[in-house]
Order: C-alpha cells, then structure tokens, then sequence
C-alpha cells in the first residue's frame, strides 16, 4: 500500500504516500487525466490574499462541490460521508448510503470509517509528543529503543528517517489471507515480521515505495519509551485530548456490532459487492491488493489506520495548530517539508504537503477494499475537507480535486481536471 494541477496533487500524493492506488480506489474511480500545475497567476490575488474569512461560494450546500457529490451518490459511485469546515464551524456536511445495508443503518456524520493508511500521522504525532517531552531525539536509531533488528538497521535508521520515508527499509509481503482473532495475535505477528526488515537503500535518501516498516517501527517505540500499547497511547494522548469521541481502534467484533461504525463494501470477482466483514473469506480482486480484506485484520497494526468520524478528523486538524496535541514548533516540525515530490510539492512526516494557489495545503489519504478516506488541511485560511467512503468504486482522486479546487479556486489546467468524476 502506497501520491500542479487539481488532479496531479490527489494523484501523486495517493500513490506515493496514501495507498489508494494499492488499494484500487484510484482504478475504481476511473482513470486520472492529465493537466499543468494550479499557479499563481500575475494580477490574481491568491485565496489568502482575498480573504482568509471568505466563504466560496463552491463549498456552501448547493455550491459546485455539494452538487458534485450528490451526482456521484446518485449514479451509486459513492457511499459515504463529505465534511467542509471553515475555523471550526461546519460548513457542508453530507451523508450518503449504508452504513450497515443487512440492519438498514444510513451512513451520517457521526459514523465512524475505517481510515486505512489515513490514520499514519497517528503515529508521528505520538512520536513528537514524547520528543517534545525530552523522552527521545529524533536523532535516535532503531537500536536506542529497539532490540531484535539487524545491526545495521539498529546503527543506521533513525527515527527522523523512518517519519520521513527515508529509511532504505524493506520486508517481507504481508500475508492478507491470515485471519486474526485478537489484539495479542495482531501485535506479535507485525513485531516479529517487522523484526525480519532488511536495508536495501540508504538512509536519509528519498524511497519510492509505501515502506510498513516505517510505520510499525515507530509505534514499537512509542511503546517502549511510554510503557503502553500503541493503540492505548493514541486513545489517550491524541484521540481524548482533541475530544475525539468517535475515534477509537476498534476490533472486528466491534466493528461488525457496533451500529456507528461503516462496514467495507468491497468488489469481489465477478463483479459482485459484499460485506468484507460478514465474508472473510473472500478477497479483493484488484492486482495491487488481491485477495485482501480488511476484515480479516481484527485490529490494524501498530502505528496505522483506526476509525474516525469526519467531525473527530476536523478536532484532529484544529488540535495541531492550537497546541491542543503538540506544542506549536513540534507541530510545524510534523509539517515542515522535509523531501520534495515535484515542483511544489514535499514530504512531511506522514503527510503529504502541496503549495496549491499561493497556500500550503497538509493531506493524508488511505485505502482498502471497500475503504477510502482522505482528511486535507488549508492551514492558511482555517480551512477543513474530510472524504470518507465504505464502498469500492468512489473517484476519491477526483473528489479530492474538487474538494480543493471549491476551497483554493484552483483551476484545473489543460487536463480533464477534478470535474471529470461528476
């Protein structure tokens, strides 16, 4: 699992750091056309110049953006919830579909959805809180916290690399058929598989790949250093402390009773659609993926995905820049570019940040079967856009252009743009 124009910042920013293209959301939506950069035209005021209290008309309910998503829910391309918030305030919310179609449970905006790889900043932020409270360096090896690992990862890897997607760091393939039964068996199985990592690149150069180790790694430190599961960390030290009611790591016995939480429609071969929860034995029929289903993970590994409600992923981005979770330097250090992607585009730790019409916009997306999430942050004008979806099919990439191009007024250049999934 693995991302100017509209279209070619969603497209870079899923396949390099988002796993939508592994997931086959990307596929599933149709596929990206091309176009030039969103630039600042001379004599154009960029949209922090015209107002950082502006409301576009774009983002109101019945705006560009509102109409968009209603047209793809209707032709049955999109099953779940859209969130616009503007310094807090929510400005369009809308709910789509089934969230449980066997108990006739409708997705609204205090469901919960699985976040796939969109949950990994999680994990950066667990991190800098306990960098910021002088219990690590960032500067740190794998070895520092860690034993288990080759000793040239151990000496090598640092911290700030493994954040940075800089690691050299590769493992073996995942096996997506095993089928869990508890949290205990889910975390020993990534521990010991994450132990088996190899370095075939060297650190501190950029990767190309959507590395687990880097993920799980972290989160095995973050529980070293703090004494408690991962998974109990993130609840207390970030879910609860930016009032994130509905977000939680949900097990599947959770997942499959609990009426606020979205199940996974995935695509089965044939052409079919089930619930990945109530058919674990059926898998994904996309290449990047085959035979995955989500449901078979119990909980997710250690330092990735979670559940979350639009509104929880709104607290989440008004918490960084409030000094609610990190101070506000560790938080422009979570933010800071650290590797370039293209012309303005770069690498943060665990997002990916693009300058789009003369603002920075922070993004993070994730996929699986029957999985898409993606929560975006224009920092510049307080601006917030959460995508969510439980059903395989949705254009996320083009929802992820329209989102931003009613947000920034960025214009699609000489491609098919974001418009081309309505």
């Amino acid at each position: 699992m693995d991302s100017d124009s509209v279209r070619d910042v969603g497209r870079r920013q899923l396949v390099k750091w988002s796993g939508l293209a592994a997931a086959g959301v990307v596929a599933a939506g149709g596929a990206p056309g091309t176009a030039t950069p969103p630039r600042h035209r001379p004599g154009r005021p960029t949209a922090a110049q015209d107002g950082r209290d502006r409301i576009p008309p774009d983002t109101l309910p019945g705006g560009a953006y509102d109409r968009y998503v209603a047209r793809l829910a209707a032709e049955g391309r999109f099953s779940g919830v859209v969130l616009l918030s503007h310094r807090g305030r929510t400005v369009l919310s809308r709910g789509y579909g089934m969230a449980d179609e066997k108990r006739r449970i409708r997705n609204r905006e205090d469901t919960a959805f699985a976040l796939s790889s969109a949950g990994k900043p999680f994990h950066a932020v667990a991190i800098l809180q306990l960098a910021q409270q002088g219990r690590l360096k960032l500067t740190d090896t794998v070895g520092a916290h860690l034993k288990g690992f080759a000793e040239d990862i151990a000496d090598q890897v640092t911290i700030h690399h493994l954040l940075s997607g800089t690691s050299g760091l590769d493992m073996p393939e995942e096996d997506v058929r095993r089928v869990f039964r508890s949290r205990d068996e889910v975390h020993e199985y990534h521990e010991r598989r994450v132990r088996q990592a190899r370095l075939t690149g060297v650190p501190g150069l950029p990767g190309t790949g959507h590395q687990e180790a880097e993920t799980t790694i972290p989160a095995l430190i973050v529980e070293a250093v703090s004494g408690t599961t991962y998974w109990d960390y993130v609840q207390e030290n970030i879910f609860r402390r930016c009032g994130m009611t509905g977000s939680a790591f949900h097990t599947r016995p959770q997942w499959l009773t609990g009426g606020h939480i979205a199940h996974p429609y995935m695509e089965v071969a044939g052409g079919g659609v089930v619930d990945a929860l109530g058919n674990l034995d059926k898998g994904s029929p996309y290449p990047y993926i085959l035979g995955k289903n989500p449901g078979r993970a119990f909980i997710d590994a250690p330092g990735d995905g979670g559940f979350a409600t639009a509104p929880d992923l709104v607290r989440f981005a008004r918490a960084l820049s409030d000094g609610t979770v990190l101070d506000r330097p560790w938080a422009d250090v979570l933010t800071a570019a650290k590797t370039p992607l293209g012309p303005a585009s770069f690498a943060a730790y665990g997002i990916a940040i693009d300058i789009v019409e003369g603002q920075w916009a922070y993004q993070r997306s994730g996929g699986n079967p029957g999985v898409g999430a993606n929560w975006s942050i224009y920092p510049g004008t307080g601006w917030v856009g959460v995508i969510l979806t439980n059903r395989d099919g949705a254009p996320l990439v083009d929802m992820i252009g329209q989102e931003l191009r009613a947000v920034t007024g960025a214009s699609p250049g000489g491609g098919a743009g974001g418009g081309a999934g309505g």
